[in-house]
């Protein structure tokens, strides 16, 4: 039986001009970002989405600009090629795709072992960017994602400094406690302040103060501020360092962990495509809003959203 139902292809039928020769580069390098494949010379197909035809369609006015010509259609196989056929040679692109990264992450890694610590740090983020690329058009599952992931852990190992907390122990979680920071929170504080209400201190309050004029109370906890119990160090921002000492090893807050460094410690070490778009919202509720519970609130209802869309909406509800 096959595992894709009728008319849910889309084929691009086109014909170019002969020259110049970078048009007809171009073209094949909008077909490959967007993952389409080919059937026969000329023609190319991807999965039917409404994304798919509004893509198709922009190719297809680029092909029609340049002096080409070109047809969308809907299309179903009935006979010589095979739906699972197609989707082999979807999986086989992808793979391939995948297998390029993982070499290159290795080559990186084994260059580090010869040289010295660090080789490959630079080109993490550059990597981390293309292995979400080819996993946006990773549309029927190729199974090389997971040698390319493995690959891009073991060159981060190798790249970057590592570090384990000073016990092996998680500590138990607070309960009800005071938790302080400096007034004013901005990114890594309000992600820090989410991260404990949610998933380490569900009925924590929270104290903003002038670090200038604040004397510590007692059994309060300080987080982000001098002298901290809960801060930056060893190259981690606050939001890496609550996560690293409460042991919470959700691959979607270490997603967002990761966005937090780079916003917070701007070193670029992750360069995940959300980052950017994070930082902006998170600053504008900073401008929005003078208050800090204020701040708080709306940053909080921000991270629930990115982080359910990262995979953690279950750990929500």
């Amino acid at each position: 039986m096959s595992t894709q139902s009728a008319a849910h292809w889309l084929l691009l039928i086109h014909q170019l001009p002969p020259k110049p020769d970078y048009f007809r580069v171009k073209i094949w390098r909008r077909l490959q970002s967007l993952g389409a494949v080919p059937v026969k010379n000329s023609v190319y197909v991807l999965p039917r989405s409404d994304q798919a035809v509004e893509d198709l369609r922009w190719v297809q006015r680029e092909i029609e600009e340049g002096g080409g010509e070109a047809s969308l259609c809907e299309a179903e196989f009935l006979d010589g090629l095979s739906d699972d056929e197609v989707i082999a040679a979807f999986r086989a692109a992808r793979d391939a795709d995948y297998q390029a990264l993982a070499e290159e992450a290795r080559r990186l890694a084994a260059q580090g072992r010869k040289e010295k610590a660090g080789t490959g740090a630079g080109a993490l983020p550059r990597l981390r960017r293309r292995l979400d690329q080819i996993a946006a058009i990773d549309f029927f599952a190729a199974q090389d994602r997971a040698e390319a992931e493995a690959a891009l852990a073991e060159l981060e190992r190798r790249s970057l400094p590592q570090s384990q907390p000073a016990s092996s122990e998680t500590p138990k979680k607070p309960r009800a406690a005071t938790w302080v920071t400096r007034r004013g929170i901005q990114v890594d504080r309000i992600a820090s302040a989410w991260l404990i209400r949610r998933f380490i201190d569900i009925e924590a309050r929270f104290r903003f103060v002038d670090p200038a004029r604040h004397r510590p109370r007692k059994g309060e906890l300080r987080f982000d501020m001098f002298e901290a119990e809960y801060g930056h160090g060893e190259g981690r921002c606050t939001f890496e360092t609550l996560t690293l000492v409460f042991g919470l090893t959700d691959p979607a807050l270490k997603a967002l962990a990761e966005m937090i460094h780079d916003l917070d410690l701007k070193d670029g070490r992750y360069g995940r495509p959300e980052t950017e778009g994070l930082g902006r919202l998170l600053s504008g509720i900073a401008a929005l809003h003078r208050g800090d519970s204020e701040r708080l609130e709306q940053g909080a209802a921000a991270l629930d959203a990115l982080y359910a869309g990262l995979g953690g909406a279950a750990k929500l509800r």
